[in-house]
């Protein structure tokens, strides 16, 4: 069956950003996109709308007062780049809370869970790799889009990344561990405390460390386990 979907936001990059998410995911169809959300309500009232991608801080009437105004509310997930509204929207049983820049795996998390509700004994939802992609800030106003495919390793600097692909490298203001977290778990794996790499990527393994793209990592000693029966046991 298939999910029927609006977007509400005044920021065309993020709008841009959700459509071209929405397109990756079998079954979910993009309606209509708002950019405020007495438009919005008009139209909810008025027609079947499955899920609502909601940013909070519009003008003339705010996301949240939006949601609390519904009769009627369909699902809906916060899109915001303020975390602090989270613990008010939850109280408003919003089905989950997505903070700008949004990666898409996270996105992805966050409609399985709303296929699941909708459909708990349906097939899972999949997304094509080649297509799959994720947006990440890397100034104050521009969002970068990467292709999973090509990303080839991401190295922790402190409080950033470098994100290393086949023809780039991207400095962004994110925790390795965060970030890893959002990247799909059969895909990339933590080697060490500095370094997430792409399986697929992995071109020899030696002793405590690994080859990727001509550069050698180094396993870390909490991680070889992991790594040993995700590489090594395909590779003996």
């Amino acid at each position: 069956m298939e999910l029927k979907a609006i977007v509400i936001d005044d920021e065309p990059l993020a709008v841009n950003v959700l459509k071209n998410y929405i397109e990756q995911i079998k079954d979910l169809h993009l309606v209509r996109t708002f950019s405020n959300a007495i438009e919005a309500s008009t139209y909810v009232q008025a027609n079947q709308v499955d899920i609502i991608f909601l940013d909070i801080d519009m003008p003339i009437l705010g996301g949240l007062d939006f949601l609390e105004s519904l009769k009627v509310k369909p699902m809906v997930v916060i899109t915001s780049a303020h975390e602090e509204y989270a613990l008010k929207s939850y109280e408003l049983e919003v089905i989950d809370y997505l903070v700008k820049p949004i990666p898409f795996p996270r996105f992805l998390k966050a409609i399985n869970r709303i296929i699941g509700l909708k459909h708990p004994k349906g097939e899972p939802n999949h997304v094509s790799s080649e297509k799959a992609y994720i947006f990440v800030k890397v100034d104050k106003k521009k969002l970068q889009k990467i292709h999973l495919n090509d990303i080839l390793v991401i190295e922790s600097l402190k409080d950033y990344i470098r994100i290393k692909t086949k023809t780039d490298k991207f400095i962004i203001h994110r925790t390795l561990g965060s970030f890893t977290d959002e990247l799909p778990s059969d895909r990339f794996l933590r080697i060490h405390r500095s370094f997430t790499v792409a399986l697929d990527k992995v071109d020899a393994v030696e002793g405590n460390s690994l080859e990727v793209d001509g550069m050698r990592y180094t396993i870390g000693r909490s991680y070889i386990e992991a790594v040993k029966s995700r590489i090594l046991e395909d590779l003996l």
